[in-house]
């Protein structure tokens, strides 16, 4: 998970403030493309809260040849979703 520069998302008749991405591969087609699911999160006194958005978006072509590394799939992902990552998501100590 990352945290994200926060962006106001409508969600059940409310706006919300969206702070934190996650996102994974869900399905990976070797030397073609992958599939990611994303997910946008709230959070309360820095404890993920709720999750406002989702999907699943494609990564083919030069994208997919130029990911080698982690963080290039999540600025991939953050990039489609037009975010800013802002850093690693740690949760608070209990």
């Amino acid at each position: 998970m990352k945290t994200i520069t926060p962006i106001s998302i409508w969600d059940n008749g409310t706006v919300q403030e969206a702070s934190v991405l996650n996102t994974y591969a869900i399905n990976v087609t070797l030397n073609s493309s992958a599939t990611f699911y994303w997910g946008l999160f709230s959070t309360v006194d820095g404890q993920i809260a709720n999750q406002l958005s989702q999907g699943n978006l494609s990564m083919s072509g030069e994208a997919y040849t130029q990911w080698t590394i982690d963080s290039y799939a999540w600025e991939y992902v953050a990039t489609q979703l037009n975010l800013v990552i802002t850093g690693d998501y740690v949760p608070p100590a209990v």
